[in-house]
């Protein structure tokens, strides 16, 4: 198993020379997407490497706390893969990829048992049957879960496969450039940065594999993990991959809203799904207001409005929240069903939700857009790329159903490393551009040569509060065109940004680089908030406040001779067997 080792000797910041790695797939990622893809990979007989920026087993899919969406019908028998295609592209406001979703709708099944049968112990029912609640705009009882732990389950239960058959893996390594072949523009290789030593490596594929997430923290309020910085995103745009639907960003409902720290931090859907009610600092129930029938298990987008308008009204908290009460259904109730948020507010806020009240409001959780992919096999625009999970586009269109997001790591995570290794069996190792090599080290290497510059750190939380102002749940033209003045503001100032100290464990090294890429990932959501004129799923726009019939179409971004340019493509029509099955109110 490759490993790197932690070193006391001092790396020069000018130091060029770089290790080698070489492998038949490369797997960007350790969350669930990533260990499942790796997974695929090595059972179709690849040499599959993982690397990952933190800890394997750290990765943001623990905080998908409240189930596994998958039509298993062991709590409603009525409920069938084509009720949850249908629900799928409903709530996608259709603009998702009808074939995307009828895969996912019919492999999350399997994907589930799968994970059952690795050794995930989910909550049962009193016959034994795997245990699903409701959840916001699901038909039927869909989401499996392991109390409100499920993404922590997952985890783990995909680390012991990984450890179990000996995947090699590097954790604490950020790959900062995929490089191409120079010829067909085949992507051959990355390069990473060994965070532990400072060193640099070179890691040669036959395919690579994005599974990196998403990129939440480039807004000032966020559930997203620390890391959450939108790698992924920027390194295939660079590499000349399409991106597609950049301006649909879920707003989860309910966040925390105090202490400080924690602000953002996810309250899961599950607290609504299990029974918890919301009121308004006047004590009204306003759901009905805003979806009279499926009041708090509504859409996510349609509720985070909600409780947008009741805050904006003046019928918030002095804090700036509502509250989500479910204190009546009991302790015992709550302390099983929810012991994450028992522990949570308790510990974070001093609050018991088994007496009290909890304070939410809309927190950044989700990015629907990304690169675009190929339903079958999750392959990109450009050979030898691939790319699964939040970090794909595809599947949620404007708006993705609570509980999707761990299926579909599943499905397509297993998709893209069969896809990869099939691929690496049939072609040789490719070469590398060494110019391009040698510009990548350059770039990496020169935040040490600025002198008196910027802090990236500072830079980071400009980002950051510029997003949240300008691109948040309700968007306009100007508000969106000053967010991207604001930005060239920032990126003039990055473009000094500094990196301080020796090359082992520099986060300020770390986070230079990472703010030149959360400049890109802000200007593609901006650019695209932009381009589309209308009001759909996660996108609302003050200035177009309907859906325009015109707008079932894709938003696709990509670099073309150094600009970023925006392409709109018709959504592709659904054949009609699919389209019988779609059921809308």
């Amino acid at each position: 198993m490759w490993t790197t080792k932690a070193t006391t000797a001092r790396v020069d910041p000018s130091e060029r020379t770089f290790d080698e790695r070489v492998c038949d797939v490369l797997v960007i990622g350790a969350g669930g997407a990533g260990m499942r893809a790796a997974i695929g990979a090595f059972d179709k007989g690849a040499k599959t490497l993982i690397v990952c920026k933190t800890l394997l087993g750290k990765a943001h899919t623990v905080m998908a706390e409240g189930g596994i969406a998958a039509a298993l019908g062991d709590v409603d028998p009525e409920d069938s893969w084509e009720v949850h295609f249908s629900d799928t592209i409903v709530e996608g406001q259709h603009i998702g990829n009808w074939h995307m979703a009828e895969i996912f709708a019919k492999e999350a099944i399997d994907r589930v048992y799968e994970l059952e049968q690795y050794g995930a112990l989910f909550d049962r029912t009193k016959e034994g049957k795997i245990s699903q609640r409701a959840f916001g705009a699901h038909t039927y009882r869909r989401l499996c879960h392991i109390g409100d732990r499920t993404g922590l389950e997952l985890i783990r239960t995909l680390e012991d496969q990984v450890v179990k058959r000996g995947i090699p893996f590097m954790d604490e390594v950020a790959i900062t450039g995929i490089l191409k072949d120079g010829k067909g523009g085949r992507a051959s290789a990355a390069l990473g940065i060994d965070i532990k030593s400072g060193k640099l490596i070179l890691f040669r594929f036959k395919a690579v594999i994005l599974a990196t997430g998403g990129f939440g923290r480039i807004y000032e309020v966020t559930s997203n993990s620390y890391e959450s910085t939108g790698d992924g995103i920027a390194l295939a745009y660079k590499a000349g991959a399409e991106l597609a639907d950049m301006e649909m960003i879920q707003f989860h409902p309910t966040g925390m809203i105090y202490p400080a720290g924690v602000r953002g931090l996810l309250v899961t859907e599950g607290v609504r799904g299990d029974g918890g009610i919301l009121t308004n600092a006047l004590g009204e129930r306003f759901m009905s207001k805003y979806d009279a029938k499926r009041m708090e298990l509504s859409a996510r987008d349609v509720v985070a409005r909600a409780i947008y308008s009741e805050i904006t009204a003046g019928r918030g908290t002095k804090n700036g929240a509502v509250y989500l009460d479910i204190s009546h259904k009991g302790a015992d109730y709550i302390k099983q069903r929810l012991p994450s948020m028992y522990y949570q507010f308790l510990e974070f806020a001093g609050v018991d939700i088994t007496k009290q009240k909890m304070e939410v409001a809309p927190t950044v959780h989700y990015q629907m857009g990304g690169v675009k992919v190929d339903p079958e096999s999750c392959r990109t625009s450009v050979n030898g790329i691939y790319a699964a999970g939040e970090v794909a586009s595809g599947l949620h269109g404007a708006n993705r159903l609570g509980g999707n997001s761990l299926s579909d790591i599943l499905v397509f995570g297993r998709r893209a490393g069969e896809a990869a290794a099939a691929e690496a069996a049939g072609v040789g190792l490719p070469e590398y551009g060494k110019r391009e090599l040698d510009q990548e080290i350059t770039r990496v290497l020169s935040p040490f040569a600025v002198k008196d510059g910027a802090n990236p750190f500072h830079l980071k939380e400009e980002i950051a509060k510029n997003m949240w102002a300008h691109v948040g749940i309700v968007r306009n033209e100007k508000d969106l065109k000053a967010g991207l003045e604001e930005l060239g503001r920032i990126r003039e100032e990055a473009s000094k940004v500094m990196a301080v100290g020796d090359r082992a464990y520099n986060q300020s090294w770390l986070d230079s680089l990472q703010v030149r890429d959360m400049i890109l990932d802000c200007e593609v959501v901006i650019r695209s908030a932009l381009e589309r004129k209308e009001s759909r799923g996660a996108h609302t726009r003050s200035d177009y406040p309907g859906k325009d019939d015109k707008g079932l179409v894709n938003i696709i971004t990509v670099e073309r001779g150094g600009k970023m340019e925006h392409e709109i493509v018709p959504v592709p029509k659904m054949p009609p067997n699919l389209q019988a099955l779609i059921k809308e109110e």
